[in-house]
């Protein structure tokens, strides 16, 4: 990506909430309809390219943002992707496996493979290897984009150079509010605000998993990512805060607080979430609010991470919400 992000001040929302609310759109660092998963790809893409690799390797949930991003990226550079699809969510609808991001991945041309369980990194890069080798045996020079917290977190770097942009762009800011899900955009955002001096709290809203679960992964990932950088971890081990409190019914899932944020983002602001990330963290921020974490009159950025193309996955859970039918048909 090329520039940095806006922000955006939700007036609107600044007023009824009583703080003072920006948006940090990474919705909008382009290449395949953006998505924070940009910023993370291009130090994963440079050591590939780095490595004379032709073809990209990533798992991912079914609308998964990633994926489609990887897939963007290799499309742009010629190389091939491969796609691995997990089960992560079940009982959706069929919009779900061949809408949104699945049918983006495919009109990119990426080959796609599947795993069926959702909660195996170990396995799923387990797989990723093994198509690897078959490609290998065909001529191919596979790289694996791992998801499973034994390798070096890479794609945190891109957050960390975002923490960064963010306080070049304001340095008065009280909280930061951010998806925790993998946790490289958290750890990546922690980081680069601490490097950067400023001591605004970095909330992270939990995705995919419950607080005490997450904030273990956070350990991990921020101890991983200091390796990477040469810096002592324990200053930003202690600034880890993550909140579970819009993560039911679970990864994927549309709760009760995350359609009710989806809806008010857009009918006060007129701008679009995604139901797995950044419409949870909507609604987070919301709780962190009415539980006085966020005080009022402070300033406050929520970073929207992108994946729309996923709400066009959803669209039996949506439809019902709104009534939506057949030109012609009456609904009641």
């Amino acid at each position: 990506m090329s520039g940095a992000t806006p922000l955006e001040r939700l007036n609107r929302l600044s007023e009824e909430l009583g703080i003072d609310l920006w948006l940090k759109r990474d919705d909008l660092t382009g290449l395949g309809f953006g998505g924070n998963k940009t910023r993370q790809l291009e130090f994963y893409f440079g050591d590939a390219l780095a490595q004379g690799a032709d073809t990209i390797l990533i798992t991912g949930a079914v609308q998964s943002n990633y994926v489609r991003s990887a897939a963007a990226a290799a499309a742009k550079l010629g190389m091939k992707s491969v796609l691995q699809l997990e089960e992560r969510v079940p009982n959706m609808g069929p919009e779900y496996y061949k809408s949104g991001n699945v049918l983006l991945a495919k009109l990119l041309g990426a080959e796609h493979m599947t795993y069926p369980v959702g909660e195996d990194e170990v396995g799923a890069d387990a797989a990723l290897h093994a198509r690897a080798e078959e490609l290998r045996a065909q001529g191919r020079k596979p790289y694996v984009i791992h998801l499973g917290l034994n390798h070096p977190p890479l794609g945190a770097l891109g957050y960390v150079a975002a923490g960064q942009e963010l306080c070049e762009q304001t340095r008065d800011f009280d909280a930061v509010v951010v998806p925790s899900g993998s946790g490289a955009t958290h750890g990546g955002l922690l980081t680069g605000i601490a490097l950067s001096g400023m001591s605004a709290r970095v909330h992270g809203v939990c995705v995919r998993r419950d607080r005490e679960k997450q904030r273990e992964r956070m350990s991990i990932v921020l101890q991983k990512l200091g390796s990477l950088l040469g810096i002592d971890p324990a200053r930003l081990l202690a600034k880890i805060e993550v909140w579970d409190g819009a993560l039911a019914p679970g990864y994927g899932k549309l709760g009760a607080k995350t359609r009710s944020a989806l809806e008010r983002m857009a009918q006060s602001e007129g701008i679009f979430l995604d139901p797995v990330y950044s419409a949870k963290t909507f609604a987070g921020l919301l709780d962190l609010i009415s539980e006085e974490q966020i005080q009022p009159g402070q300033k406050v950025v929520m970073i929207h991470t992108g994946g729309l193309p996923a709400l066009f996955g959803y669209e039996s859970e949506l439809a019902e919400d709104f009534r939506i039918s057949a030109p012609g048909v009456r609904t009641h």
